[in-house]
């Protein structure tokens, strides 16, 4: 006879995963962009210095928003709050790929450190709520090896971003 698992159980196994999968984003975005910069200014028709403003607009709401994070998780609940941050961050991200120039990609970005400020923090809580003293490190430890990962890939990606960018206006003369 098939064993059923509890809805506690589910979470246990599903929480680590979508924590890790938040911060990877979070931590991926938060470096990605440094790489990519130059071929985005293009795009945008904009100085490259000029850019720096979507890097210091993100970094800026991230430390802005971030102790915020607990009292918000404890008025409205740790799962809507992160829930909240998860849709916050994914919009914000769909808007800076759909942005037509520097003003709209740093008020995108605002809108996804909002987000991002409180995926970590919130996530985080939400695991400590969930596992029991002696599971915790384990969970802690899935979730969090994606946060090194991403801040080794963004580059990468960025610098992939700017390369095929470049070689796509080389075929557009």
């Amino acid at each position: 006879m098939p064993t059923q698992t509890s809805p506690r159980q589910t979470v246990k196994k599903v929480l680590p995963l979508i924590l890790a999968t938040a911060i990877f984003m979070q931590m991926l975005d938060s470096t990605i962009l440094n790489t990519s910069l130059p071929s985005i200014a293009r795009d945008l028709n904009e100085s490259p210095l000029n850019m720096q403003n979507a890097i210091i607009s993100y970094v800026l709401t991230l430390a802005v928003f971030m102790p915020a994070s607990g009292f918000l998780a404890d008025r409205f609940g740790t799962r809507r709050v992160f829930i909240f941050s998860l849709v916050l961050f994914s919009l914000g991200s769909v808007f800076c790929a759909l942005s037509q120039n520097l003003t709209h990609l740093v008020i995108s970005r605002v809108i996804q450190g909002v987000g991002g400020s409180l995926m970590t923090p919130v996530g985080k809580l939400a695991l400590i709520k969930t596992f029991n003293r002696n599971e915790l490190l384990k969970a802690m430890n899935f979730a969090i090896v994606p946060a090194l990962i991403g801040p080794v890939l963004g580059p990468l990606v960025g610098g992939l971003y700017g390369r095929l960018s470049f070689v796509a206006l080389d075929f557009s003369h």
